[in-house]
């Protein structure tokens, strides 16, 4: 159980970064010392699943306003470096540039990109620095990222689509279900569906998409009053209906082969849709959000439960902050680092350790602040 303390922590986290003039600067919350808010426990090996598998995973805790890297460092150590960014929501990761994106979901919205420095004479890979940021409204509401076809997608919650991130940076409508059709474009008047997140296919059709329900509300997704148990659905691409229905709050639909992926977060489960129906693979210690595939290996967030919205989980009992390492072929859980002040998780993201060496704060550099001066002030990642 959390101390009252602790409970006063994430109420003030959440008040946080309300005022558009304290969103715009960045970064836009000061350093701080994370103190216990990364102190982690450890089931299995964990450190050398990450090893092994050759990343990095990055982790958005977006109520604490926290991009976190987590991986094994040159030395073999574990490592944990962190960015602090206002509400950071989805993550992709540009396969071909190593290019990160994040979505940070205060007023106004940003689509952040963050680049590493490329190896130098030694093949030694910088941190992920800002390197270019977008602005947009809040009422676009942003959440889910992937690349489809090369190019990047994000869903406008706020606008009932799914966006295509253009030349000129504008994000212009590319997918939608068809319920929402309004004269030929989707029905951006108001939030009807939470359409949040994106399971990337090769193309629009061959995706998948997640929403909390299916059909306009008098209470919508988000009111204290949106009746959400089993109301939840998963869109196909191709037919812009419904294919899979009875879920609660699904979050984080990902493509695994041929196997779609979804965190059916209301009853703290992951799992996959087989011939339309969800089964469950694994039940976890919280409210399921945030997953990544590589190789056979599912990373699955959990998350505490923001105590308005409760009600939004009805099969959750335990609520840990934490991510869970799952066998995709037989469910078994090989792994795990849970936080016990650690709040909730948005998006994990898998990035290639040899591409980055992480985010600029670490405990080390936390307390030389000429050093972390000296990285923004000479790093070459804008040049």
């Amino acid at each position: 159980m959390l101390r009252a303390d602790s409970l006063a922590l994430f109420e003030d986290d959440g008040r946080a970064l309300r005022d558009p003039a304290q969103v715009i600067p960045l970064p836009s919350v000061a350093p701080f010392a994370v103190g216990d808010r990364l102190a982690h426990r450890v089931r299995g090996d964990f450190w050398g699943l990450l090893g092994s598998l050759n990343i990095r995973l990055l982790v958005t805790r977006e109520y604490e306003h926290l991009l976190l890297s987590i991986g094994v460092s040159a030395t073999g150590r574990p490592d944990i470096s962190w960015l602090p960014l206002p509400h950071p929501s989805g993550v992709a990761v540009d396969r071909n540039t190593g290019h990160v994106t994040v979505a940070l979901t205060r007023n106004p919205n940003q689509l952040l990109t963050l680049a590493a420095r490329p190896g130098g004479e030694d093949g030694a890979r910088g941190v992920l620095l800002p390197a270019h940021t977008t602005f947009f409204p809040g009422s676009t509401y942003l959440h889910d990222l992937a690349y489809i076809g090369n190019r990047l997608h994000a869903t406008a919650v706020g606008k009932n689509h799914v966006a295509e991130l253009s030349e000129d940076g504008s994000l212009m409508p590319a997918w939608w279900p068809a319920i929402m059709d309004r004269d030929g474009s989707p029905d951006t008047r108001r939030n009807w569906l939470q359409l949040n997140s994106i399971a990337a296919g090769a193309s629009l059709e061959d995706s998948f998409f997640t929403a909390s329900t299916s059909r306009r509300l008098r209470y919508p997704p988000g009111h204290l009053r949106f009746a959400s148990d089993r109301q939840g659905v998963v869109y196909s691409g191709r037919t812009r209906d419904v294919m899979a229905s009875g879920l609660t709050r699904p979050h984080s639909a990902r493509l695994d082969g041929s196997s779609l992926w979804v965190d059916n977060s209301g009853y703290g489960t992951v799992g996959v849709i087989q011939e339309g129906v969800y089964a469950p693979v694994r039940k976890l210690p919280g409210w399921t959000r945030g997953l990544c595939i590589r190789s056979n290996v599912a990373f699955v967030g959990t998350s505490r439960l923001l105590p308005a919205f409760a009600h939004y989980a009805p099969g959750v009992r335990t609520a840990t902050c934490g991510i869970h390492a799952i066998d995709t072929t037989t469910g078994e859980m090989l792994a795990s680092i849970t936080w016990p002040m650690g709040n909730q998780i948005f998006a994990i993201e898998w990035i290639d350790a040899g591409s980055t060496a992480g985010l600029p704060y670490n405990r080390a550099r936390s307390a030389q602040t000429a050093q972390l001066r000296d990285l923004f002030f000479s790093d070459t990642n804008w040049e």
